[in-house]
């Protein structure tokens, strides 16, 4: 098996299969040789805003309610889970996914982001993608996905359209010079 992804930005390329994940942008949030999670940061769940997540939890929201929130993907698709900067932590909740980025998916970071208690930076999906043992390592042999080193501006930028072109970009490539092909040298 390869280095882990955990942290890294997995980036889709033109072409793939699943129409779920045509130009996706995922936060690997975790990776190991029997299974691999992560977040979708760039497919807004139809109009759906953090104030109606947290009205429905009976949560107030004093600030931040019109944010969109995220399709994470396609499993546990009624779960939260909040991308967040590393000034909020759950104890026993919180998982750091890169030195800047942490991950929480329990109450207790709705709350805070309802309240006065909000981390500076933090984005909320509903769903996660998942991959079991082997899939996602598959999955890049048949150049499905680039690899992008991760980025607080795409991760919790609110230009959610934008970020499969920036974070393709980083690699130095141009999107419209990639092709759904596959190829072997």
């Amino acid at each position: 098996m390869q280095d882990s992804l955990e942290g890294k930005l997995l980036v889709a390329m033109p072409g793939m299969g699943d129409p779920r994940f045509a130009h996706a942008v995922i936060v690997m949030c975790s990776h190991s040789r029997n299974e691999a999670m992560g977040i979708i940061i760039n497919k807004p769940k139809d109009a759906l805003t953090l104030g109606d997540v947290l009205q429905h939890l009976g949560i107030e929201a004093k600030a931040h309610a019109p944010r969109t929130v995220m399709d994470g993907g396609p499993v546990k698709p009624d779960r939260g889970y909040v991308l967040h900067s590393r000034d909020f932590t759950a104890p026993n909740a919180t998982i750091e996914i890169t030195g800047d980025v942490s991950m929480t998916a329990t109450r207790e970071v709705l709350e805070a982001i309802g309240g006065d208690g909000a981390p500076q930076q933090f984005l909320l999906a509903l769903g996660c993608s998942g991959w079991g043992a082997g899939q996602l390592e598959d999955e890049l042999r048949q150049n499905a996905w680039l690899i992008v080193e991760p980025d607080d501006a795409i991760i919790f930028g609110a230009e959610h359209e934008d970020k499969w072109e920036r974070a393709i970009h980083k690699l130095g490539l141009d999107p419209a010079q990639l092709t759904a092909a596959a190829g072997r040298a």
